[in-house]
């Protein structure tokens, strides 16, 4: 551009000297004014005119050509022969003079001045992404007023111009004015003195011009200054610019945000009649949520942006989060590892500053101290919830969701710090799983990596500066953050080694920017307030701004939050519709895979197929109360008498039908009857009853349902049956009422009709049969085969089964000879039989001897029990009578009628219990379980499985993500519009 200048001015130049017009000849160059010095150097053509005296004057160029001049000495000494000569030339060239003047200060001065502008421009933050602080109701005033009307009300142009003065009037009486060259030449050197210091400014490193003007002798000179004085004087003018315009635009920013808060909380009060709709920061951060929930099995890698925050363990992750959060909300720890998951925090704007959790409904409020506490303690209690057993960290994700003025809006990803070394109380396998946590979230085409570097500590001993140049070499999706820099400045013995790494010097990788902040003091009770205030101060201060070691823009961490918000949506804005046409196209695929292998099936999620297998099984259980009366208590009536039989006959029958009459069998019958109705029979009614309950219970669950059975909900109802049945308990003042019952029962010996009687006869001889044909089993596997099996089967018998068979056949002698023989034999009984098997060479222990009789007399006793059995037949009339005048005594038929009746009477009793009260109890245990079970996704992820549930759930998460996706990407067109 000075070149071009120059250009002109030389131009000009041979006008002035080559013109036809004016003196013939050439003339010497005098004192040169501010342009004419910047086109006069060495390489000029005109050597001859160099050589010539400086102080002579040079012929203008004049309009006044045509007119003669008057010659002079000074022109005649050189040479020249003017044709006409005319005295006003002279005052014409004077005035002319001032025209190159004012021509060159203007260019010059208006090109510096701009510059300087511009400079000044860039180093304004831009305000256009603030348009949101305003209310909506100021972007609707068009609805309210009609600005035609009022433009309409406003007057014409042509009466706007009546009102104006007559300049030309007063361009007349100005042109009269005398003595105007020398107020106006004054007010040209004022000019040219601004325009030499402006280049002087925006220049600092190059030679200021110094204008002067050759018609006055007494022209003030500049005061030569020093460029590193010039240098520093330029940088604190800047600094205090700078400064100046930061306050400026923070109490802007506070002002807007408190009227931000009222216009929300107006519309929160419903003030404004309108339809609040969801930010653009919620949807999106809803479409995240919903793929974090994604089976474990399933491998989805979205590329939508989030805000990945990595680095060293104790770089200041967490500190740099909370001030771009402006709240304190994350758990602190003094040198331990305190992120153990990944943390997903999404900033938005709202009249309130509250922290909410995604899966909960309590707002935390920010400004209290003690909601933060609360909530900084229940952040620390899910993150130690998802961390397995023998591990140290987890993958799974807490979303958090924080609201407040004037925050920008913007989702964050918290990663565990990364470590180097694995110390005690750590799981061995911790390192790898930070860094392949760190590398999954980070291999996101699309993700920002907020990389946070300590500068307190060496630079060589940084981890993830290494990771993150593996995955974003480039550098065009990874942003610097050095923190500590007020600890860097006092340890550092070079500052220009935090140059270097804020220009990208010093590590191995490449940012798109590189910021500098400090997160305070190190006090945990630091407040946010203080943090900032005592940031700015610091960089107020810092010597790194003063010697340009650092840029404004590069500093605090309101510059950062709003430079990692302002590429986050530019990076959303330039990938989310591709992200959405993938998703569009994964789920043409899956649709396509569902009707192909299930074209008969609804597409049914996990979520469906557990209210349908829900239904299913409440249905199951309310068919429990519709089995029949006469089947609960046939079925109680036998179990009961299968777990009790075997006392009343060994531990009340036989001891009492051994006694010589029947008072004393009566007597014992009764004792033993009293002592198992106090301790033991009401129990195991009870337990009968509910073992019967779940028979049925699970016979319902296990039954097949011919086609509409599908056995994807077994394992859930088998799951669902052990659950409930776990946690159901009988009523405790059951037995106690049944205990009543019971003993009246047994009390009662009084046989109405002959009909009961033969019932007790058949349940008597049934009992006795049965109880025969075990003994007859004993005593085979006893004594082995007899000579039939062995020689049908080709078996041998044993050693000891061929001595018992010799006992046994001595014992049944013994029996034949005495049938009235007593249940327990005599020592020296059991001496004659073991002298008499050891006559035969059979030598025999005494106690072999014991329990071969046991099973010999039993069989003998049973048998001889029968045969009475059927002479009581016709006794019901000698009942009827007592037994008077007969010898005929049938007290066994009447205690097996008292058991039979006892039976019957429990198990009406526990049937009453079952329909009226246990039925119930369950069917409310199986639907607590369900809803258990509903709200545990893990569980249910558990028990309903297989490809056709994946399938339908893949199928509805990603209908779900490109329906979220398509509604936000909607909203972000109306925005941008």
């Amino acid at each position: 551009m000075w070149r071009a200048r120059a250009a002109g001015g030389r131009t000009v130049c041979r006008n002035l000297i080559n013109g036809t017009h004016g003196a013939r000849g050439r003339s010497p160059l005098q004192k040169l004014h501010l342009v004419s010095q910047s086109i006069h150097h060495s390489h000029y053509p005109w050597s001859r005119f160099q050589r010539l005296p400086l102080w002579t004057s040079v012929q203008q160029f004049s309009t006044l050509n045509h007119l003669p001049l008057r010659s002079t000495k000074l022109l005649v000494k050189y040479g020249f022969q003017p044709h006409r000569n005319f005295w006003l030339a002279r005052a014409a060239s004077r005035l002319l003079r001032l025209r190159y003047i004012i021509l060159g200060s203007a260019v010059g001065g208006g090109y510096t001045a701009k510059k300087t502008f511009d400079q000044w421009k860039d180093l304004v933050p831009d305000l256009s992404e603030y348009k949101w602080i305003v209310p909506d109701f100021v972007w609707e005033l068009d609805q309210y007023v009609d600005f035609e009307k009022l433009t309409k009300a406003l007057p014409d142009s042509e009466d706007l111009v009546k009102l104006l003065p007559d300049f030309d009037k007063i361009g007349e009486s100005l042109s009269s004015l005398k003595g105007l060259f020398t107020p106006g030449y004054n007010l040209v050197s004022e000019v040219i003195g601004a325009s030499d210091l402006l280049l002087l400014l925006g220049s600092p490193g190059d030679t200021a011009f110094r204008a002067t003007d050759p018609g006055f002798e007494n022209e003030k000179q500049y005061k030569k200054v020093s460029d590193k004085e010039k240098v520093d004087q330029l940088q604190e003018e800047l600094l205090r610019t700078q400064l100046k315009y930061q306050r400026m635009l923070e109490r802007l920013e506070k002002e807007n945000k408190e009227l931000r808060k009222i216009v929300l909380q107006k519309d929160d009060k419903g003030i404004h009649q309108r339809k609040l709709k969801k930010s653009l920061i919620d949807m999106y951060s809803e479409v995240l949520d919903i793929l974090s929930d994604y089976d474990a099995s399933y491998n989805t890698q979205d590329h939508l942006p989030r805000v990945v925050v990595v680095g060293d363990q104790s770089a200041g992750k967490t500190s740099v989060l909370e001030m771009i959060a402006q709240a304190r909300i994350f758990p602190r720890g003094s040198g331990e590892m305190m992120t153990r998951s990944p943390v997903k925090v999404t900033l938005s704007e709202g009249p309130h500053h509250v922290a909410v959790f995604k899966d909960s409904s309590r707002e935390f409020d920010l400004t209290k101290e003690e909601d933060l506490a609360a909530l900084r303690n229940e952040i620390e209690i899910r993150m130690k919830k998802s961390v397995r057993e023998g591990c140290t960290v987890s993958s799974e994700t807490i979303s958090l969701s924080v609201k407040g003025p004037g925050l920008q809006r913007m989702v964050l990803v918290d990663l565990p710090g990364v470590i180097s070394t694995v110390t005690s109380g750590m799981a061995p396998d911790t390192k790898e799983a930070i860094f392949s946590m760190s590398k999954a979230y980070m291999q996101n085409p699309n993700a920002i990596i907020l990389c946070i570097q300590d500068g307190s500590v060496d630079a060589e001993r940084s981890i993830v500066t290494d990771l993150v140049s593996q995955m974003d070499p480039q550098g065009k999706r990874t942003i610097f953050v050095l923190t500590k820099v007020d600890l860097a400045e006092k340890n550092v013995a070079s500052p220009s080694r935090i140059q270097q790494i804020i220009e990208g010097k010093l590590f191995p990788m490449k940012a798109l920017g590189y910021f500098a902040v400090v997160t305070g003091k190190g006090n945990s009770c630091e407040s946010i307030e203080s943090i900032r205030e005592y940031e700015e101060e610091f960089f107020q201060n810092s010597k790194l701004l003063k010697k340009c070691m650092l840029k404004a823009h590069q500093v605090t961490t309101r510059n950062l939050s709003l430079a990692v918000s302002d590429r986050f949506w530019r990076m959303v804005r330039e990938s989310v519709e591709q992200q959405a046409d993938a998703f569009k196209a994964t789920r043409f695929n899956l649709e396509t895979e569902w009707k192909n292998n299930y074209p008969r099936l609804r597409e049914l999620d996990r979520d469906e197929l557990f209210e349908k297998a829900k239904n299913e099984i409440l249905d199951e259980v309310i068919s429990l109360s519709q089995v029949t009366p006469k089947h609960w208590e046939e079925i109680l009536q036998k179990t009961l008498w299968e777990r009790v039989s075997t006392h009343v006959i060994e531990n009340i029958y036989l001891p009492a039908a051994q006694t010589m009459n029947s008072g004393t069998f009566n007597t014992t019958v009764d004792i033993k009857l009293k002592q198992w109705t106090d301790k033991q029979l009401p129990t195991k009614a009870v337990e009968v009853a509910w073992a019967t309950l779940q028979e049925e219970f699970s016979r319902f669950m296990t039954e097949e349902k011919g086609k509409e059975h599908d056995d994807i909900f077994d394992k859930l109802k088998q799951a669902v049956k052990e659950e409930s049945i776990k946690r159901h308990k009988w009523n405790e003042k059951a037995e106690d009422s049944l205990r009543v019952i019971q003993h009246n029962a047994l009390e009662d010996r009084s046989i109405s009709d002959k009909q009961q009687w033969d019932a007790a006869i058949q349940f008597m001889e049934e009992t006795l049969q049965s109880r025969l044909k075990d003994t007859e089993s004993v005593i085979e596997d006893m004594v082995g085969p007899d000579w039939k099996k062995r020689w049908l089967f080709w078996v041998r018998r044993t050693k000891e089964q061929a001595i018992r068979s010799e006992t046994k056949n001595e014992l049944e002698k013994m029996i034949k000879c005495n049938e009235e023989h007593p249940a327990y034999l005599a020592s020296d009984e059991v001496t004659t039989v073991r002298k008499n098997l050891e006559a035969r060479g059979v030598a025999v222990d005494p106690c072999l001897i014991k329990d071969t009789w046991h099973q010999v007399y039993r069989r003998h006793f049973l048998k001889k029990a029968l045969g009475h059995c059927n002479l009581c037949r016709r006794g019901f009339y000698y009942y009827q009578r007592h037994f008077v005048d007969s010898e005929l005594e049938c007290n066994d038929v009447v205690l097996f009628w008292r058991i039979q009746r006892m039976l019957a009477i429990t198990a009406n009793t526990l049937r009453q219990q079952l329909t009226n009260t246990e039925v119930r109890r369950l069917e409310k245990n199986v639907k607590e379980v369900l809803e258990d079970f509903a709200e545990d996704c893990e569980k249910k992820v558990k028990l309903l499985t297989g490809k056709r549930v994946q399938l339908a759930e893949d199928l509805k998460k990603v209908r779900e993500i490109q329906e979220k996706l398509e509604v936000f990407i909607e909203a972000l067109h109306q925005e941008e519009k």
